[in-house]
């Protein structure tokens, strides 16, 4: 080039291309939570900037006047996260009068965004959506059934290739597999969901899914679809199954009711008993070693569903308090960890804990009871694994320590009985919220988990934790830690984006996600998608590309990509359980002065 130009004509060339890159080197933005803040959250945006922009200040904007509310200096410069390396957390707590807000940091401004107390009202509802979409058998959202055959026994050693009805329940994700793992503690979490905050959810919808009023909120409703399954796949004591399907599903997009996989035996599809051992028709195996995991999260489910159904079906509670208790038992005798079953890829839930699913079930039987036993299990099932493992870790095997949250230490610490108990077990959750403070430091965005495939529902199972543990403990020392998860799910993240399909209207959110339904020209709302992986993973998946040009490809960091693009399963993905565990925290925030139950 330089040999074509003269020397004049060459300099001015080349302060053009250095005050382009040096443009580029300048360019900020301001990433917030789109939903909005209610008055009393702490707020916190954050500034990225590519490395030539260090803002002296920022500006809180009266959107509907223009006016500058407030002018500070004191944001506070933390790591980068490349390529930004010019990053700033901006507190604006102070900001609590109603209203329509803006930040301006340099030459950076952010998406307007509301201050207001209903900022949340109706969110926890809307998650419910997704998991109405998720159904099998009759399926609202398509008015029509799916796998209505299902199924047939395998592993079951006399019973094998025996027909048993297990039509019902959830798909998973954008497959359609079924497992009791993430299915019963989907089923749990709503049900706690309500019996912590009832006045959060409302009765717009019939037992089946369809528009109408039953007198029955439709949490309940969704619980009760998840409950009965459950009962299907534990027909009698000692006998559970764990998975419906397998990887031969992976055939294409397609909706439910036109479900062409094929198992070898009709329309009917595989159901898995639970043996405790290794299983995995084809080229790959888990690697089980025991049945505890999958009956202690029956046992769990069954308990809280009883005690919620002990005034509204009496009937209905009692079945499940002696499948609770029988679901237990079995649990105890057959210790170890029940993972789902591969196929032809190496992809499986590669569950190893399972104390954590055995204690949560021994509290909830002893609420239900107010039998000590249970309490004393309970006890010695929650000393065993004092925080869940990846809190602190790096990284970890796909589902290796589920659920991603004990839930069994904030019940048994919300109980009276023994003020000691209380104080351990809220001191195991405070151990592992300083483990995730402490990572969070590490990045301007104040986010603790490992960017794992699913990395969301970590971030849910934060919020969680956090939660609880203020309710219980009243100590409020970990609330910007909370609002630094609770505000990366609503956009105040590298790529500026809500990780919830349709949150808020009329935001940045997913619209590309990885389901038959978006590739058939529909959406999926309420879903939550997996979120941010490592790039390491993101490279090294099988079968994973990108079907169009990236959005946010100026956004993608050297730790972390994320792609609203439905051929990235591992970023954009909705889940059925990381939804349904979500509903707690977002039902808490339109119920403020809910008591932990």
């Amino acid at each position: 080039m330089r040999q074509l130009l003269g020397k004049g004509a060459f300099l001015c060339f080349a302060a053009m291309i250095l005050l382009i890159s040096c443009n580029g080197r300048n360019e900020g933005w301001v990433r917030i939570n789109q939903l909005g803040y209610r008055p009393d959250d702490v707020k916190v945006a954050v500034f990225m900037g590519l490395g030539g922009t260090d803002p002296k200040s920022f500006r809180i904007i009266d959107a509907s006047t223009g006016k500058v509310i407030v002018e500070k200096d004191d944001a506070v410069k933390t790591e980068p996260m490349e390529p930004f390396m010019s990053c700033y957390r901006i507190s604006f707590t102070e900001v609590n009068t109603e209203g329509l807000y803006r930040i301006e940091a340099g030459k950076a401004v952010s998406p307007d965004f509301r201050i207001a107390d209903d900022v949340y009202a109706g969110t926890a509802d809307f998650l419910l959506t997704y998991m109405r979409q998720q159904r099998c058998g009759f399926n609202p959202w398509l008015n029509d059934s799916c796998h209505v055959h299902d199924g047939y026994v395998i592993y079951g050693g006399k019973d094998d290739s025996m027909h048993i009805d297990v039509t019902g329940g959830w798909h998973d994700a954008a497959d359609y597999l079924q497992y009791v793992a993430t299915s019963a503690n989907a089923t749990y979490q709503m049900l706690y969901s309500f019996s912590a905050n009832p006045s959060s959810f409302r009765d717009k919808h019939l037992a089946n899914g369809l528009e109408g009023k039953d007198g029955i909120p439709d949490v309940l409703n969704e619980s009760r679809w998840g409950l009965d399954w459950l009962i299907k796949m534990n027909p009698v004591p000692d006998v559970m199954y764990n998975q419906i399907a397998d990887d031969r599903d992976h055939i294409g997009f397609r909706f439910p009711n036109a479900d062409t996989a094929n198992y070898g035996k009709g329309r009917e599809r595989p159901v898995y008993r639970c043996t405790g051992k290794e299983q995995g028709l084809f080229k790959y195996k888990n690697r089980a070693t025991g049945i505890a995991s999958t009956a202690g999260k029956f046992a769990s489910a069954f308990a809280r569903g009883s005690s919620v159904y002990r005034s509204i079906d009496p009937g209905f509670s009692q079945l499940l308090g002696s499948k609770a208790l029988a679901a237990f038992e079995y649990g105890l005798r057959n210790p170890g960890a029940c993972q789902t079953a591969p196929g032809t890829a190496p992809y499986f839930y590669e569950e190893d804990n399972w104390v954590d699913d055995m204690e949560l079930a021994a509290i909830e039987l002893y609420r239900l009871t107010n039998d000590s036993r249970y309490l004393d299990h309970a006890v010695d099932f929650g000393r065993q694994e004092k925080i869940t493992p990846w809190i602190g870790a790096d990284t970890a095997r796909h589902y290796q320590w589920y659920p991603f949250m004990n839930m069994g230490h904030p019940v048994l610490a919300s109980e009276t009985v023994s003020p000691g108990h209380r104080e351990e077990f809220l001191g195991f959750i405070k151990e592992g919220l300083q483990l995730l403070e402490e990572r969070g430091r590490k990045n301007p965005f104040f986010i603790g988990v490992p960017f794992i495939w699913c990395s969301n529902n970590l971030v849910t199972a934060t919020l969680t934790q956090v939660h609880l543990y203020h309710k219980i403990s009243g100590d409020d020392s970990f609330r910007e830690l909370e609002a630094a998860h609770r505000d990366w799910l609503f956009g105040c993240n590298p790529w500026g984006t809500s990780m919830i399909v349709g949150l808020p209207e009329g935001g940045d959110y997913p619209v590309n996600t990885h389901s038959s339904y978006v590739v058939n020209g529909e959406q999926v709302p309420g879903g939550l998608v997996d979120g941010p992986v490592y790039s390491t993973i993101f490279n090294n998946l099988k079968f994973i590309y990108l079907s169009e040009e990236d959005e946010y490809a100026r956004f993608q960091t050297d730790l972390a990509v994320y792609h609203d693009d439905y051929a990235d399963y591992s970023t954009n993905e909705c889940t059925m359980d990381g939804t349904a565990c979500l509903v707690y925290y977002l039902s808490a925030l339109q119920n403020t002065n809910s008591e932990v139950k």
